[in-house]
């Protein structure tokens, strides 16, 4: 008799080691490994001696076998992946008939294995040139049935050739809106002579990447007019408004030029040949090189139904790595107007609950590398790495209402479809970006009881955490009782766009507390830039004994808001001043209050606009070693106090630090704001706890930027 025709005989018979049975059937766990086949049982992990039995050879057969087993009334609680790399036909999909539901399913990495589950191909059969290039034909990607823009060479990024090499080209005019894309957005720019050559024969596959202000958009060449200097692009922006607009000065670059191929790691994909061309590294071979190109764009989808309440339930991913997701650029263009929230993740869930990815990797990927859409609850991500990824970390919740781009639809008449309970803990989110640049680490939209803790956030082009996802006070946001706490959040921005910080903040949001958390080292290309940014209506909010240090415009700052509290911070060092307030509003906007505002050079301690009496400064220490403190115009303390009325019982005096030039921003013994009352902490416990993280053996993650 074939294995496989066994397999539901031997549920009964059988059950995994150190597994007793319980009542409702057998407890079975299947196994997967590279050297196994899917027309055996999966049920041991290594083929028997005789060739007859052993695991199975890919994780759909297992994923099939756990759906096979429930039905026949077995348990399944485990897959076993043995070490190995599995390239996956299409995504593995969990709906609610792999759901654990009376007791959890393990899908985890045998003992001392790291498995891939991976969505590309491994690309050989190179050819080398005269020229040193290495060369392949891919027949499907001449039919048209395989495109990708993204590609690895010994589990490093590499990237397409662009113009120009260095920096950026600038706009040199803009143009009004074409009559296709009146009323939509903008859809083309004049360009500076040379820029752009029209008679290129691949303007069809470049992209033009351009940068506005805190978005980036990436567009697809539909006409050039050599005479004007004009080029048009297939689809427009997604706004008229400038903050989409192409404008004189803004920045752009093109990408996937063959013009441009030449540097040593540069590759190109020619879509009617088919050929894919490679220039390697010094010390490269064909025989040595790992070359890996993305199929899929989805590793995993976890897919409950959520309107008839099946959800995928009891799910744990242990110690398993995702990686090789891919991303192209649509034929209209793609054009977002903040955090590319619209993109996807390679491992995306809707209407998952109890679902764990415990000390699981995610790298490169094109998207998201996990977004948690309707009706996801109970999620936890625990001391997992997400490294080189096209756009950001972590996606949580939805935009709100039916629009295409959310991850399942939030109903709000049906409140199991609500979005809460998500907890990242202990994970590394770095070097994001890399395709889209105006992803941030970690997006919290239209969620709540979600948690950020002890995690990692770094190598990021915009916010490193953003929570909510509505502006101004009119309408009712989904965004509440978040926690974003004892996390080291660093390198964000890095001088490529504008309007971002550590932490930003968006609409009314009660109970959400930002605290004990590391924010340093954030830069913007032109305004913004800050530590703590409570942006456009944020409201009921607690930012609360964070360390801040090394940002561009301030180590906090307001936009507008209502009833926010900004207590027991550091905040230092910043470049073009310290604290910032932007409108000034009827009611209390904020309470700022046992704070610590340290700066060395001469900038402003409160900048913009501090008109009015809707904020209130208490019990504060101000210290600037080099320059005296002053106040709105031009006051010292003392005149502060008398025309303003604000921080009565606030100091101008050292606090005390152990040593600031070496980021040590703890407290000596007789601080004068702990005799103020501020509460220190240790900054030792913000970032990760427990065993190291696995990224260290990952080489170094480059950025074209």
């Amino acid at each position: 008799m074939d294995p496989s025709s066994l397999l539901l005989t031997v549920i009964a018979a059988l059950g995994p080691a150190g597994l007793p049975a319980q009542a409702g059937g057998e407890l079975v766990e299947f196994h997967v490994a590279p050297d196994g086949r899917d027309s055996w049982s999966g049920r041991l992990a290594e083929p028997s001696e005789d060739g007859s039995d052993g695991p199975f050879a890919t994780p759909g057969r297992a994923l099939r076998a756990v759906r096979e087993a429930r039905a026949a009334g077995a348990r399944p609680v485990g897959v076993v992946l043995a070490d190995g790399i599995y390239e996956l036909a299409e995504p593995l999909v969990f709906t609610h008939q792999e759901g654990g539901r009376d007791l959890e399913l393990c899908w985890k990495a045998a003992e001392d294995a790291r498995p891939i589950l991976s969505g590309g191909r491994r690309i050989t059969g190179w050819e080398v040139g005269e020229d040193g290039r290495w060369r392949v034909v891919l027949p499907e990607v001449r039919e048209g049935t395989w495109d990708f823009t993204q590609l690895w060479v010994n589990d490093q990024r590499r990237f397409r050739p662009r113009l120009p090499r260095e920096g950026w080209y600038t706009v040199e005019a803009a143009l009004e809106p074409s009559e296709a894309a009146a009323g939509q957005g903008h859809d083309r720019f004049v360009y500076s002579a040379g820029d752009i050559d029209p008679t290129w024969d691949d303007l069809a596959t470049i992209e033009v990447m351009a940068l506005h202000i805190w978005s980036a958009s990436r567009m697809r060449i539909g006409a050039i007019d050599p005479e004007s200097h004009a080029v048009s692009f297939t689809g427009p922006t997604r706004t008229l408004q400038r903050w989409g607009a192409f404008l004189p000065g803004y920045r752009y670059r093109l990408e996937n030029v063959r013009a441009a191929l030449g540097e040593p790691g540069d590759w190109y994909l020619d879509h009617e040949r088919g050929e894919l061309i490679y220039v390697p590294l010094p010390g490269e071979t064909p025989e040595s090189t790992v070359v890996v190109a993305p199929r899929l764009d989805e590793v995993v989808r976890l897919e409950g139904d959520v309107a008839g309440r099946r959800f995928v339930e009891n799910l744990r991913f242990q110690g398993l790595t995702f990686a090789h997701a891919g991303w192209t650029c649509p034929p209209q263009g793609q054009s977002f107007p903040q955090a590319e929230v619209h993109l996807g993740g390679a491992i995306e869930a809707v209407g998952a609950r109890g679902v764990t990815f415990e000390g699981c990797a995610i790298r490169h990927v094109g998207r998201y590398a996990l977004a948690f859409g309707a009706g996801c609850r109970k999620v936890t991500v625990g001391s997992c790495e997400l490294v080189d990824l096209g756009a950001g970390g972590v996606k949580i919740g939805t935009g709100g209402g039916a629009a295409s781009w959310t991850i399942g639809v939030v109903d709000p008449a049906d409140p199991e479809s609500a979005v809460q309970g998500v907890t990242l803990r202990g994970t590394r989110i770095a070097h994001g970006g890399r395709l889209h640049p105006a992803a941030v680490g970690v997006w919290i939209g239209h969620a709540s009881h979600c948690h950020v803790l002890h995690c990692d956030i770094g190598d990021l082009y915009y916010s490193g955490v953003s929570v909510g996802w509505t502006w101004g006070y009119a309408e009712p946001s989904r965004a509440h009782h978040n926690e974003v706490a004892y996390n080291r959040i660093h390198d964000i921005g890095q001088g490529l766009l504008s309007d971002m910080a550590g932490v930003y903040t968006l609409g009314v949001s009660p109970g959400t507390r930002v605290h004990h958390n590391l924010i340093r080292d954030v830069e913007a290309h032109d305004y913004g830039g800050w530590g703590l940014y409570t942006d456009e209506g944020s409201t009921g909010i607690e930012m609360t004994h964070n360390v801040v240090w090394r940002t561009k415009t301030g180590g906090f700052h307001q936009h507008y808001g209502r009833d926010n509290r900004i207590a027991h911070n550091i905040l230092a060092d910043s470049r073009l001043h310290q604290v910032q307030r932007t409108r000034a509003e009827p009611h209390r906007s904020f309470t700022f209050e046992h704070n610590i505002v340290y700066w060395t050079n001469d900038s402003p301690l409160l900048a913009s606009n501090w008109e009015g009496d809707g904020f209130a400064l208490d019990r504060n220490v101000y210290w600037n070693p080099a320059h005296p403190v002053r106040f709105p115009g031009g006051l010292d303390l003392e005149a502060w106090r008398e025309q303003r009325g604000q921080d009565l019982h606030s100091l101008v005096a050292d606090p005390l630090f152990v040593d600031p030039a070496a980021d040590d921003w703890r407290l000596r013994e007789g601080s004068p704001a702990l005799e103020l009352g501020f509460e220190a902490w240790d900054p030792a416990k913000a970032g990760p706890r427990g065993p190291a993280l696995r990224a260290a053996d990952l080489p170094p993650v480059p950025s074209d930027w």
